[in-house]
């Protein structure tokens, strides 16, 4: 007479299998609405923002993981569409009911296990270069309200600066002014934005302690991002 094997023996198989597909799964795509739920967040936040931006990040795990020919794309029954990366890694993320309501999926030209995928709260970048003192320290603290809303391990953090962010180190000319007083900021390697570890950009940081507020901050050239500073 056969006997079938007790089903304990073999659930270990179909588990393995299980939990393999799902990260094969993982590895191949993202959820849009997952994203989606994360960035409308912003969309709906209530209190000041003028000064402030989000996209959608894409970066690098590992060194071996580059943003260079990185092509992000958001795929569905009706959407088909390629989000464009900047040089920090940023998307501009679409809020698209039609992609929701399709359980659209965003997915790179490479192993998606090797970048993470996180909202980005920047400061908006001004095109003739000028920035106020005020307003920069005002832009940080709604980066720093909103983070707190989002995230209450910001609840003892105060805002220290702000940091330019370059490609090429000759771009990177940055002045702080109060009065007759003008020095450039310094310029160092690193990565853009606060919690990572990649990346080399040229960065230019301005610290409230040092300056006063009603002084005046000049970039000669565009930077790729301006990132609020937490301590």
């Amino acid at each position: 007479m056969n006997i079938l094997p007790p089903l304990r023996t073999t659930l270990p198989a179909v588990c393995l299998a299980v939990v393999t597909c799902a990260v094969q799964a993982q590895e191949e795509w993202v959820s849009y609405r997952d994203a989606y739920k994360q960035m409308v967040v912003f969309a709906k936040y209530g209190k000041p923002k003028n000064f402030l931006q989000i996209h959608y990040e894409v970066r690098p795990r590992d060194p071996s993981a580059t943003l260079e020919g990185l092509h992000l794309t958001l795929t569905g029954k009706n959407t088909q569409l390629n989000l464009p990366l900047d040089a920090t890694g940023r998307a501009v993320f679409p809020l698209l009911k039609a992609a929701y309501d399709d359980n659209a999926v965003l997915a790179l030209n490479r192993r998606m296990s090797s970048y993470r995928f996180v909202p980005r709260v920047t400061i908006i970048t001004r095109n003739d270069g000028i920035y106020e003192s005020a307003d920069l320290q005002a832009a940080c603290e709604q980066a720093l309200a909103y983070q707190r809303y989002i995230d209450a391990s910001y609840g003892s953090k105060k805002c220290g600066g702000v940091r330019f962010v370059f490609g090429n180190r000759a771009d990177a000319l940055v002045q702080a002014k109060y009065g007759p007083r003008e020095a450039p900021l310094p310029v160092v390697d690193g990565p853009a934005f606060d919690g990572e570890t990649l990346g080399t950009y040229r960065t230019a940081t301005y610290r409230f302690a040092d300056w006063s507020a009603q002084g005046q901050v000049v970039s000669q050239n565009t930077p790729l991002a301006i990132a609020p500073l937490f301590e």
